[in-house]
């Protein structure tokens, strides 16, 4: 039940629980992992660029899986939207490899850069 739970918030259809892995598609790929991922609860996720190669209804799935996870997630991304929905904490590393470590929303970070 849980299992079929999580593949249909990641958008597969109930008849997708059948399919091979080598049939599908490099998104419903990416979102399989996920899958398991959740399924294994870990307390941290370390993520580099995940919405990369993914079409907009699997980016709109990961933006929800990573707001109801519960633990640690560590992004490197360079998707606006995706650090808007899902972070609390910025750590911005600019062309010089300095450092800002910012606690608060995306939004406030960027009002707080342009003052």
């Amino acid at each position: 039940e849980e299992i079929r739970g999580l593949l249909g918030q990641m958008l597969f259809a109930r008849e997708d629980g059948n399919k091979k892995t080598d049939v599908l598609s490099g998104g419903e790929a990416a979102r399989l992992i996920f899958c398991k991922l959740m399924l294994q609860k870990p307390n941290v996720l370390v993520l580099d660029e995940p919405t990369n190669h993914l079409d907009l209804e699997s980016i709109n799935a990961l933006n929800i899986a990573l707001q109801r996870y519960q633990g640690t997630v560590l992004l490197v991304t360079h998707d606006h939207d995706l650090i808007d929905e899902v972070a609390t904490r910025i750590w911005h590393f600019d062309a010089d490899h300095e450092l800002t470590d910012f606690k608060g929303l995306y939004e406030e970070y960027q009002a707080a850069a342009v003052v």
